[in-house]
């Protein structure tokens, strides 16, 4: 072989080992623990980070709220009078937490002791909740009602309610100037709360986007980011201006949670019927493409985002359909009914 030819092929061989590199040194997202927590009859909804205590708080139902230390992988405790626990909102400036109850109560707890404050009672039910920072408020949702209820967050006092035509509400995202957007799962629309007057702003239809589920906020582009289930699941782009729709993009089935990044200029959604968390970036307010998309476990579909480390919190269970009971046919055909006994995994994701 000539000599030119043996360095085109050495130059080749050295290109496609360097590609190899390339590719090898990807940050994309990988298992890096997975912690089984006890529990008799697992099962779960929102979880809620706190980075500065690295706390993840996993609202159990039935088991209450348990409080996970990142750090060391362990199981830290379950707060105290917390049960039918389904999300918590964390009230920083008062160093407060509120839990949201399925029984239409909410548990307040002390963030740095952890200690439970009072049980107070908002309604017959309730779902999820989010802190809204300019009012101080704690903004709760609450399907069976069809009612938002607003509870001062430094006093634990409840207030007003805003009768809503929802009965299904969905994700919640603050945006930091007094509002609070709101997933409408049942309307294929977004709520737009104005926490100063307590009142509904503006109902926008999505379109494109069946059963809206998780929501996020960027509010330095001010956009909506929301995952929308249905026979097409989507994560939606919504203008928080004009109330229109400027950007979809596949994502999987079963979503529940939406995270923006605005360090990284990123959109997480957690999808648990494919088992997957599918990631974009945002080249500018109405430009998204594909990141990664990287596969977690069945039925982890709500999480949570360190921003400083970059890593994901998910939660699920080893599940069956019990025939005996009723089935939940809106996610997947055969979306578990019953989960078994310790098999409630908290699953860590880091970029490596």
């Amino acid at each position: 072989m000539k000599r030119s030819a043996l360095l085109r092929l050495s130059l080749l061989a050295a290109g496609a080992c360097l590609g190899t590199g390339l590719a090898t040194a990807a940050p994309f997202y990988r298992l890096e623990s997975a912690t089984v927590l006890p529990s008799e009859s697992p099962d779960w909804d929102y979880v809620t980070l706190d980075a500065a205590h690295s706390r993840l708080f996993i609202g159990r139902r039935g088991d209450g709220v348990a409080v996970f230390d990142t750090h060391a992988n362990t199981l830290l405790r379950t707060l105290d009078d917390s049960a039918e626990g389904n999300a918590i909102v964390l009230a920083a400036p008062f160093k407060r937490g509120y839990t949201v109850n399925e029984d239409g109560t909410s548990t307040v707890f002390d963030l740095d002791t952890l200690k439970t404050i009072e049980r107070l009672k908002l309604g017959d039910a309730a779902d999820s909740g989010v802190f809204e920072p300019v009012t101080a408020q704690v903004v709760v949702t609450m399907s069976d009602s069809q009612e938002i209820r607003f509870v001062d967050a430094k006093s634990g006092k409840p207030g007003a309610t805003l009768k809503m035509t929802s009965k299904k509400f969905d994700g919640l995202a603050a945006d930091g100037a007094g509002n609070v957007f709101i997933a409408q799962r049942d309307r294929g629309s977004v709520a737009k709360i104005d926490a100063r007057t307590r009142t509904l702003a503006a109902e926008w239809p999505i379109a494109g986007c069946e059963q809206p589920t998780g929501l996020a906020y960027d509010a330095g582009n001010r956009r909506v980011f929301v995952g929308c289930r249905g026979a097409k699941p989507v994560l939606a782009v919504l203008d928080a201006a004009a109330g229109k729709v400027v950007a979809t993009h596949e994502i999987g089935r079963g979503n529940d949670g939406v995270v923006y990044d605005a360090g990284t200029r990123r959109v997480y959604t957690a999808n648990g019927v494919d088992a997957n968390v599918v990631i974009f970036d945002q080249v500018d307010a109405d430009t998204y493409r594909l990141a990664e998309a990287t596969t977690t476990r069945p039925y982890a579909r709500t999480m949570a985002l360190d921003p400083a480390t970059r890593k994901l919190y998910l939660v699920t269970a080893e599940g069956t359909v019990d025939p005996s009971k009723a089935v939940n046919r809106g996610p997947a055909p055969f979306y578990p009914n019953r989960y078994h006994a310790g098999t409630f995994v908290v699953l860590t994701y880091a970029p490596r």
